[in-house]
């Protein structure tokens, strides 16, 4: 076999397919008349020089260049070949030229009417021809395209979709399908539609097979499970239609399938949670609610009334109002309305009595409007209250009897506060005379008695020691009984002109020490003056005595803030104390240091700290041995009502 042949075959087919594909239409119309011109001359100069024009072969020459012209150039140029091949031929081909060629006028008639005729033919065929070839070629390009449509929108479509054989035999698939059910087209053409559904599905579907091919409907819809190659379970709705062949024979079915898996999620989600919203509120004991606005009607939703022991569903307005306490139904409607009319949320608390019992309910509601904000419907929520409201009107009670508790019992404390002070003050009025006897006796004896041994006096010196020590806590008592008695007048004290006149009172006392202060200006308090010249009295005789020893003692007075509130300071460099000893720092005759170290009753911080809670402050102190002593104490512009405990 010659290699050439197949190549050459396929080159004549190509030649031949461009051939029938010729469209004269494409070329302009000048351009395939001068085609028609050139070819039909071509033709006549061959004819001369190949041949006698005499012979009447003449004529099928000319007809050749008529019926190439015609192809190349369409009816047009076909019909020109024809008019210039009658000049030709009857005036150019023999000599004389421009003279008519043939004698005798009967045969020139026939001659070239059998010639018009044969190439009016031959065109018009050609033309038919190659019209009905485009007609073709449009047809062929429309079923093609059609035919890619139909394969692109099976094969592209959103759902999936596939061709089963009347056994189940999957016969095609599209993409979407192979996705749903996670296996290749090629896996799927190997299985039948039974392999991969689940089979509790695989009854209800072949019983709809069987009645559409029993002819009884011709397509049918149900939800079914596929297994996914992975194993897991893809919901799907599947639309089965019988396709029938020639005679109304059954062929094979198509298959259209959605997939619900995300469809079937959102309705497990959905039911989860509404089984969650029921449970939730069975637990607060919630009822949600409809109402009507128009027609005054209320509808618990889910059977939530169940929940409030309510008799049943449905009500209207009157009816609640029935149900509702008589002091709480001229509110409840009013509270409506506003609410209707966008004044105010509707959020009301009221009593009821169902079931013979009183009960308390507490009731929200939102409101759907209309363009003009006219309320068309309601929803809200009702809740039982009963318990909560028992409790608080419990909790009420309980408040009042602990208040009236509290009251009797601060009237008990007071008035044992008043009796200590009352008798502290007698004890102490009344000791006076005694002491003031025994001094006078010790005295007497010893100016009366001469002949005292030294040791006798020793022993009345000691005596009136003790009796003059004993006057001094005496009147240690009757300060302290002094500052905790009487009506306090609270009027603007500056503290650093109380200072300052004390310090400069005690410095010319004492010309030999030297002591050095600062005092802060602006440090006004509102406060009982005699009781806060009391207190700097006390707390800057305290900064003088232990600051003694140092020879740059030195004193300030000052205010820091801190915790919100302005706090009075008095410090000093003196000897300081322990901080781990402050505890019995404000008691009444404590002392952190020994009597020979420094003299004093520890009377005077014990004053200072009843003064400052008389005012409703605090008293703080800050302190190491040998570093000094920082008093700090806060004065309230409003003072509790019980003074603060604590230092």
């Amino acid at each position: 076999m010659n290699p050439t042949q197949p190549s050459a075959r396929h080159a004549d087919e190509s030649l031949w397919a461009r051939l029938l594909d010729w469209q004269p239409e494409q070329r302009s119309l000048w351009r395939r008349l001068v085609v028609a011109v050139v070819l039909t001359l071509l033709a006549a100069w061959l004819r001369v020089e190949l041949a006698p024009a005499e012979s009447g072969g003449r004529y099928v020459t000319l007809s050749m260049a008529v019926a190439f012209s015609a192809i190349y150039g369409g009816v047009p140029a076909g019909l020109l070949s024809t008019v210039l091949s009658l000049v030709l031929v009857n005036f150019l081909l023999i000599p004389p030229l421009f003279s008519f060629a043939i004698d005798d006028p009967v045969e020139a008639f026939w001659l070239n009417l059998w010639f018009v005729l044969a190439q009016v033919v031959v065109v018009g065929a050609i033309g038919w021809m190659q019209r009905q070839n485009l007609r073709l070629r449009q047809v062929g390009k429309l079923a093609a395209s059609s035919q890619q449509r139909f394969l692109d929108t099976f094969e592209f479509a959103a759902a999936g979709m596939s061709h089963v054989s009347l056994e189940g035999q999957m016969l095609r698939v599209n993409k979407t399908f192979c996705q749903l059910v996670g296996y290749s087209e090629a896996e799927l053409l190997r299985m039948r539609f039974r392999d991969f559904t689940v089979a509790d599905d695989v009854a209800p579907d072949e019983a709809l097979l069987a009645r559409t091919l029993a002819g009884e409907i011709d397509r049918y819809s149900l939800e079914k499970r596929y297994i996914h190659k992975d194993g897991h379970l893809v919901w799907a709705h599947l639309t089965v239609a019988l396709v029938r062949g020639p005679g109304g024979v059954p062929d094979y079915f198509i298959s259209v399938v959605q997939d619900l898996s995300a469809l079937k999620k959102a309705e497990t989600a959905l039911r989860t949670s509404e089984r969650l919203m029921r449970q939730a509120q069975t637990l607060a004991g919630f009822a949600s609610f409809e109402a009507n606005v128009k027609d005054n009607h209320f509808r618990t939703l889910g059977n939530s009334h169940h929940r409030l022991g309510l008799p049943r569903a449905e009500f209207s307005g009157d009816d609640l109002l029935a149900v509702a306490h008589p002091a709480d139904r001229e509110r409840m409607t009013a509270d409506w309305l506003d609410a209707l009319r966008g004044i105010r949320p509707y959020n009301i608390t009221y009593r009821t009595r169902i079931t013979g019992q009183e009960r308390w309910f507490s009731v929200r509601a939102e409101f759907e409007r209309d363009a003009e904000g006219r309320a068309i419907r309601a929803f809200g929520v009702s809740q039982d209250i009963t318990e909560r409201k028992r409790s608080e009107l419990e909790i009420r009670r309980l408040n009042a009897s602990l208040e009236y508790r509290i009251q009797e019992r601060t009237r008990e404390l007071k008035d044992a506060y008043d009796e200590l002070e009352s008798y502290s003050y007698a004890v102490a009025h009344d000791l006076r005379s005694p002491l003031r006897i025994i001094n006078g006796f010790a005295q007497a004896l010893e100016e009366d008695s001469e002949a005292l041994t030294p040791s006798s006096r020793a022993h009345l010196d000691r005596i009136r020691g003790a009796s003059l020590k004993m006057g001094q806590l005496i009147d240690g008592l009757l300060e302290l009984a002094q500052y905790g008695r009487g009506e306090m007048q609270r009027k603007p004290v500056d503290l650093g002109a109380l200072a300052r006149h004390m310090l400069e009172e005690w410095s010319s006392a004492e010309p030999g020490r030297s002591v050095t202060w600062d005092i802060e200006p602006g440090l006004l308090v509102q406060a009982d003056p005699a009781l806060m010249d009391a207190l700097m009295q006390n707390l800057l005789h305290n900064a003088w005595k232990y600051s003694a020893l140092r020879k740059d003692a030195h004193i300030r007075v000052f205010a820091r803030v801190a915790d919100g509130q302005t706090h009075y300071c008095v410090s000093d460099n003196g000897a300081g104390f322990d901080m781990a000893r402050a505890s019995k720092l404000f008691q009444p005759f404590h002392r952190l240091h020994l009597p020979h170290e420094f003299s004093g009753l520890g009377i005077g911080l014990a004053t200072v700290r009843r003064i400052v809670l008389r005012h409703g402050g605090t008293l703080k102190a800050e302190s190491a041995p040998g570093a000094g002593a920082t008093f700090c104490f806060t004065i309230p512009d409003e003072p509790n009502s019980t003074p603060p405990s604590g230092h």
